[in-house]
């Protein structure tokens, strides 16, 4: 009996067709696409401009338009013709300070945003060129950004709310018993379909009530109708001016809880990109420059093309963070 190879036609035949999840299959930005319009120095300092003063330039000190250019490409000078002041154009920024060239920053936030499991310092080096080091402390600092503009938006509405432990387990040392596991709060708002809108993913000191509710003043509005499980610190959220309801969830597995369906469903997909994008590094010290980066990425998954975009303005606009902020007394590995 001979056997052969079943025809694209034949096999779209067999049984309904599966619908294809729009989000999923979106096509982003190419790379072709990314370096011709951020190919050169010239086309990222021009972006990175547009970004930082999109009405014009403004002096950082005094706030005059008035200045004058000193000296010419990306590392040109702008004073203020008014107080004198000079600055560039990447100072106060993400890129404050850095040696680099404005291309491989385009490059790595090219590649960290379009990276829907997220991509590790090792591959960014690899893919950069750069040291190790450099390519660790570029990837810190754009998730810090990221983490920082997700901070600004709280939850609204319908939220799931659920608790986890995550981090590396020691030898000898299991569970939740380990220095290396820390408690998170994972929380998804929903619409009145059910779908999820935004997620929040954040490392608390512990699960007592008096740190849910500080969390829960973070980064819920007051007024969101809470779902949880039986947790007792839960109740915190109250003390925030959000409503709260639990269901004890005993023995019963995650698919049989519908109320938590999409709650669930952010922690699995949490866990299976630390696990398959990262070899290991300090959770309890760095979790929530991950766990902000991968909210982040959620939260932009409707259109990945104006994710570039966003961060590239992020890392314009936020708060620049130095490498001994970052780095403290404790190296780490990715």
């Amino acid at each position: 009996m001979s056997l052969s190879t079943p025809t694209l036609a034949s096999v779209r035949t067999k049984g309904p067709a599966m619908p294809m999840n729009r989000i999923q299959f979106q096509p982003g930005v190419s790379m072709p696409e990314f370096f011709a319009r951020y190919g050169s120095e010239d086309q990222c300092a021009a972006a990175l401009r547009a970004m930082r003063w999109p009405d014009g330039f403004r002096c950082p000190r005094c706030d005059s338009a008035e200045h004058y250019v000193v000296g010419h490409g990306a590392r040109r000078l702008f004073q203020c013709q008014g107080c004198r002041h000079q600055t560039s154009l990447t100072a106060g920024t993400v890129l404050d300070s850095t040696k680099l060239p404005l291309r491989t920053w385009f490059l790595a936030i090219y590649l960290v945003s379009q990276d829907k499991t997220g991509l590790s310092s090792l591959a960014l080096m690899r893919h950069l060129g750069t040291t190790y080091r450099t390519a660790w402390l570029v990837h810190h600092k754009l998730m810090a950004a990221m983490a920082e503009c997700d901070a600004r938006e709280p939850l609204a509405g319908d939220v799931q709310l659920d608790d986890a432990y995550l981090g590396g387990e020691h030898p000898g040392v299991g569970g939740r018993g380990s220095p290396n596991k820390v408690p998170i709060v994972a929380a998804v708002s929903t619409n009145d379909a059910g779908r999820p809108m935004r997620v929040k993913v954040t490392a608390i000191g512990s699960f007592t009530r008096e740190a849910i509710a500080k969390w829960a003043k973070d980064n819920l509005l007051p007024g969101c109708d809470v779902r949880s499980d039986g947790l007792s610190c839960f109740a915190g959220v109250i003390d925030a001016g959000c409503a709260h309801s639990f269901v004890v969830v005993g023995q019963r597995k995650p698919r049989d809880m519908p109320q938590f369906t999409w709650v669930n469903t952010i922690l699995g997909n949490l866990k299976t990109m630390i696990g398959g994008g990262y070899k290991a590094f300090k959770f309890s010290k760095y979790a929530n420059h991950y766990l902000g980066a991968f909210a982040y990425r959620f939260n932009h998954r409707v259109n990945l093309k104006s994710l570039l975009q966003c961060l590239i303005g992020n890392a314009a606009t936020c708060s620049p963070t130095r490498e001994r902020q970052i780095r403290g007394e404790a190296e780490v590995h990715d």
